[in-house]
C-alpha cells in the first residue's frame, strides 16, 4: 500500500517541501530495524505505528506493528512523526546513572536509619 502525493497538492508547495526534507532527516536519523520505533500520521489522517524496515529516496517503509504489513510512505504525505531509537551508548548511560542514583538513595536511607 502506497499513498498518492497528489492528493494533498492545495498544499503551499515550499512548506510541504520543507516539511518532506524534515521528515527525511528525522527518518535517517532513526535508521532502520526493529529497534528504530516510529509512530506516523498522514495527511490523510491515518496513522502507522511500527518500526522502519527500509529508507529509500522518495519513501521509506514501515512495518506495522499489529498486521506485520509493511507499507510504503512517501515523505511527502507524512503530516506528524515521532520516533525512537536509543543507540547502546544511550542505554548504556541511562543505565549508569540510575545505577547512582539507585547507590544515593540506599547509601542516604542507611544514613537515615543511623
Amino acid at each position: 500500500m502506497s499513498y498518492s502525493p497528489y492528493a494533498f497538492a492545495s498544499e503551499n508547495p515550499e512548506k510541504a517541501t520543507k516539511l518532506a526534507n524534515k521528515v527525511k532527516a528525522g527518518v535517517a536519523k532513526l535508521g532502520t530495524g526493529p529497534k528504530a520505533k516510529i509512530d506516523l500520521k498522514l495527511k490523510d489522517g491515518a496513522k502507522l505505528k511500527g518500526y522502519i524496515a527500509e529508507i529509500n529516496e522518495e519513501n521509506f517503509v514501515v512495518m506495522v506493528s499489529k498486521t506485520g504489513q509493511s507499507i510504503s510512505v512517501l515523505y511527502s504525505n507524512v503530516k506528524q512523526i515521532k520516533g525512537n531509537n536509543l543507540s547502546t551508548g544511550t542505554i548504556i548511560t541511562i543505565g549508569i546513572i540510575a545505577f547512582f542514583v539507585l547507590l544515593f538513595v540506599i547509601l542516604h536511607a542507611q544514613r537515615e536509619n543511623t
